[in-house]
């Protein structure tokens, strides 16, 4: 029988949590037989402590057989992604779509935003009528005939991670990997899918600033799915610079539509064809890697990946052709000499975004669909004195001229042009 108090001193001490004791522990969070204060204190534990890796695979088991568990019978491979969040990571909407019309089943249960990393979810409410609160039922169908769904955590999925994630908000226990770890996974093995893909942001604008935790976190998230049986793959890309012209929901959903008829931003639509071409091969539905990246580079300007979008929002009680929120005012940001763009700081950008109402500062704030920044310019572009480095949405002038001189300090410029932008830093 496990005794809580006993279990959080073995932690405290750094001693290895038993199997067993690892699950009974994960039934009390899920049932409520353990109370909040036990819970905290083993948090705690474990953020200083650690796990080890079977520690943080049995966690991550127990966690997502807290509740249902799907399981897929389709004849096409499933597959699906997760990205740790950035300031413009607007790639789960043209990358789901363009998986599905290669041929892979993508049922991808994604997050809202908060603080600084815009949410998939809040970005897709932006479409009119786009329902993200479907049931299990509903997401089975539309995965079945769409090829691809995106929905938010149901009740019945993972609910022990509910609980510990509330819990790790509000006492400091967020940044721990093991803990990332269990959360992440706990969801995504849940959801079924056999093929994962993680895109582990790294820099100003991600929740892991240093390359050395990116990778430490993408180094555990594959060796959990290895140990629990799925096959997975890592992308540590750069998020030191907002991905993207746009930040901020409707914004990214026009730029996301964009990309998926075969024009955007270069950087999004490469990281889109990267990706899909990783979850493609790792899935085996493509030879070898370079035979991937030409059909994703095919189906996405063939206008086949823009035609599964459409019907996948259809699907969802959207309406694909109706106009995105717009924003009350637009405010140009003009360049204070003429140069190149050197470095655009995406932690600032995204906190000039946050200041427009296209964010959260807490769970229970409602963004601005319309809010956000538009046309930013990048790494490399050349900018006359005057003219616009970006353009600032919000409900009012007031609003968007309160966020100028923070936008304007967001852009570094010189006199040479930069080097390159290296969007992806390493593949595991």
């Amino acid at each position: 029988m496990l005794v809580p108090q006993w279990f959080i001193e073995a932690k405290r001490d750094g001693k290895e949590h038993a199997e067993a004791d690892l699950r009974a522990w994960v039934r009390g969070v899920t049932d409520g037989s353990l109370p909040d204060y036990q819970i905290a204190a083993w948090l705690m534990a474990v953020c200083l402590r650690g796990m080890t890796p079977r520690e943080t695979a049995t966690l991550t088991d127990a966690m997502m057989r807290s509740g249902e568990c799907l399981a897929w019978d389709l004849p096409r491979p499933t597959a699906d992604k997760h990205s740790t969040g950035g300031v413009g990571d607007k790639i789960s909407l043209p990358l789901a779509p363009l998986c599905a019309a290669m041929g892979l089943a993508v049922p991808m249960i994604s997050g809202r935003g908060l603080g600084l990393t815009g949410g998939t979810l809040d970005k897709l409410e932006s479409l009119p009528g786009f329902d993200t609160r479907l049931g299990v039922a509903d997401f089975r169908r539309i995965v079945g005939s769409v090829g691809c769904c995106l929905i938010g955590q149901t009740d019945s999925l993972a609910p022990a991670d509910r609980r510990l994630y509330a819990l790790r908000d509000v006492t400091g226990t967020v940044p721990s990997i093991p803990l990332i770890t269990a959360s992440i996974m706990s969801k995504k093995l849940a959801e079924g899918a056999h093929t994962l893909l993680f895109d582990v942001k790294c820099g100003s604008g991600a929740f892991m600033r240093t390359f050395a935790d990116a990778r430490a976190l993408a180094e555990s998230l594959l060796e959990t799915g290895r140990r629990l049986g799925r096959t997975c793959r890592a992308l540590v890309t750069d998020m030191n610079q907002p991905l993207g012209r746009t930040v901020g929901n409707a914004l990214e959903v026009a730029e996301s539509v964009d990309v998926l008829n075969g024009k955007g931003p270069w950087d999004v639509r490469a990281l889109t064809i990267e990706e899909a071409a990783w979850m493609a091969h790792a899935a085996g539905l493509c030879a070898d890697l370079g035979a991937a990246r030409e059909r994703a580079r095919e189906t996405l300007d063939s206008g086949a990946a823009y035609a599964v979008f459409r019907e996948m929002v259809a699907a969802q009680g959207g309406d694909p052709d109706a106009p995105l929120p717009q924003a009350g005012a637009r405010v140009e940001v003009p360049a204070p000499r003429a140069g190149w763009v050197a470095h655009v700081d995406a932690e600032a950008i995204g906190r000039v975004a946050l200041g427009l109402g296209a964010g959260r500062r807490a769970v229970t704030d409602t963004p601005d669909p319309a809010a956000g920044v538009d046309a930013l310019l990048g790494q490399g572009e050349r900018v006359e004195a005057g003219a616009p480095l970006c353009v600032l949405c919000a409900a009012d002038g007031a609003t968007a001229h309160a966020q100028l001189d923070a936008a304007r300090a967001a852009f570094a410029l010189s006199d040479e042009p930069p080097p390159p932008r290296r969007l992806i830093l390493e593949t595991l």
